[in-house]
């Protein structure tokens, strides 16, 4: 990716944040739990970390409808279909971002990635990848991405049988 791509992605970066801004500042974002926004906020600065890496992001916060749960993130990184689940924090615990990406969570998100595959025009399914990237919003600190590519398979397994 050329440096013009880097300044342009910085550049609505930044926007979105002034924007962000501007609406805490009005009281516009007052009716909204912490917790979701600091998730929203998360997200937000997570799908910039993978437009930077290069990753083709198509899809965000996408629910099948019907099917309970939502993926946080839907990407192309080269032919590989990435559904990315985002961990937000605003502290440093003992407990790292990623454990919250649970059995329960993880089967939510393999059925709901059958949907989306379901969808896609291609005759064959692409390769598919499940990843986590927790985001560390500390205040007063530099944010800070821990990125786990292939971090689960379409099955518990799958996962036991790698490790």
């Amino acid at each position: 990716m050329g440096w013009m791509e880097q300044a342009r992605i910085g550049c609505v970066e930044r926007t979105l944040a002034g924007l962000d801004w501007v609406a805490r500042r009005r009281g516009l974002a007052d009716g909204m739990p912490a917790h979701l926004a600091t998730g929203i906020e998360g997200e937000d600065t997570a799908c910039f970390y993978l437009r930077r890496k290069g990753y083709t992001v198509v899809a965000r916060r996408w629910s099948a409808g019907e099917l309970p749960g939502d993926v946080d993130l839907i990407a192309w990184d080269g032919p590989m279909l990435c559904f990315v689940e985002v961990k937000t924090r605003t502290a440093r615990d003992a407990t790292p971002a990623e454990v919250a990406v649970d059995n329960h969570k993880r089967n939510i998100l393999r059925r709901l990635a059958r949907q989306y595959v379901r969808q896609l025009p291609q005759e064959a399914a692409p390769p598919v990848r499940f990843d986590v990237v927790s985001v560390y919003l500390v205040p007063g600190e530099k944010k800070k991405f821990v990125h786990f590519e292939g971090n689960f398979g379409w099955s518990e397994r799958q996962e036991r049988d790698s490790v």
